[in-house]
């Protein structure tokens, strides 16, 4: 009888110890992915942050957060099922909009990375993010060709208007930027004393861009390059001439659908402008190490 009571005993301890084990997080179906992630912006009240597992090609969401103005994420850390977490090769961090009506990934996949070991560094250069900007480069030239009829002298207000490219006849494209994915698009723009002017959106480095806000006494369509003339396309508070010269020209990377009017945090190409106008051109600096985000995630 009292073998028989201490093999019940015995079984008792044990049953109580895999349980405890259980509620101590032990042998558990879930677990936590972390994120360690500086430099993503506050994408306002109509957009969110979604992260994404890759899991035999498919995505699964790890879960939504957002940031607020000084860069900080609502949430780091986030409950997956541990299969699937352990399955994972890649991470892939999406912009989304809030509310989603659609449980899959949007375009604008803007950082991943592939999972070495448990952790993954995050970049635009991996996979279906938008692209690999290391190496960006472009240039662009002062002159103000929509004021100007055929074959009238140049009406010496060329420090009004920028294109991007190289001044000839006709201009040319002159960027070393990566072809983008569905969900981005390229956009120009001149910071003013009031803020940042968009000259337009463009994925065609020889064509003109979305803007057509500028306007001369001939009203030309302008070189078959994306670029502004700074006539009817003014800043509030600005008023013509507007002169480029000694303002930050900037080439961004933007969202599709675009979170903001304002310029987004992907900056690859940016410049003072100088004085010099056409027939010269002045070189863009590559902007990644300032202005792109960086990081990595954990599990």
């Amino acid at each position: 009888m009292k073998k028989y009571l201490a093999l019940i005993a015995a079984a008792t301890l044990t049953f109580t110890s895999c349980s405890n084990d259980d509620d101590n997080g032990e042998n558990t179906t879930t677990k936590n992915i972390t994120l360690n992630l500086q430099g993503l912006e506050d994408l306002g009240s109509g957009f969110a942050y979604e992260g994404w597992v890759l899991v035999n090609g498919t995505p699964v969401t790890t879960g939504v957060f957002t940031v607020d103005g000084s860069g900080t994420l609502s949430q780091t850390s986030f409950a997956v099922e541990t299969a699937t977490l352990e399955a994972a090769t890649a991470f892939i961090l999406t912009i989304e909009p809030s509310p989603d009506p659609d449980p899959a990934p949007a375009d604008s996949k803007y950082i991943a990375g592939e999972f070495s070991n448990d952790t993954a560094t995050l970049t635009t250069s991996f996979g279906p993010a938008p692209g690999d900007f290391t190496t960006a480069s472009g240039s662009y030239f002062l002159r103000t060709p929509t004021d100007e009829l055929a074959g009238s002298p140049n009406n010496g207000n060329d420090t009004n208007g920028v294109w991007f490219g190289l001044p000839g006849a006709p201009p040319t494209a002159d960027f070393n930027l990566p072809t983008l994915p569905a969900g981005w698009i390229y956009e120009g723009w001149v910071i003013g004393d009031a803020g940042p002017l968009s000259t337009g959106t463009f994925i065609d480095f020889s064509a003109v861009d979305s803007g057509n806000g500028f306007s001369g006494t001939a009203n030309n369509v302008g070189p078959p390059v994306p670029g502004e003339d700074f006539f009817n396309n003014l800043p509030m508070g600005e008023s013509t001439p507007f002169s480029v010269v000694g303002r930050n020209v900037v080439i961004t990377v933007e969202p599709v659908p675009d979170n903001s009017p304002a310029p987004f945090t992907l900056k690859p190409l940016a410049s003072v402008a100088g004085l010099d106008t056409a027939p010269n051109s002045q070189s863009f600096s590559n902007n990644v190490a300032a202005s792109f985000p960086t990081g990595s995630v954990s599990r």
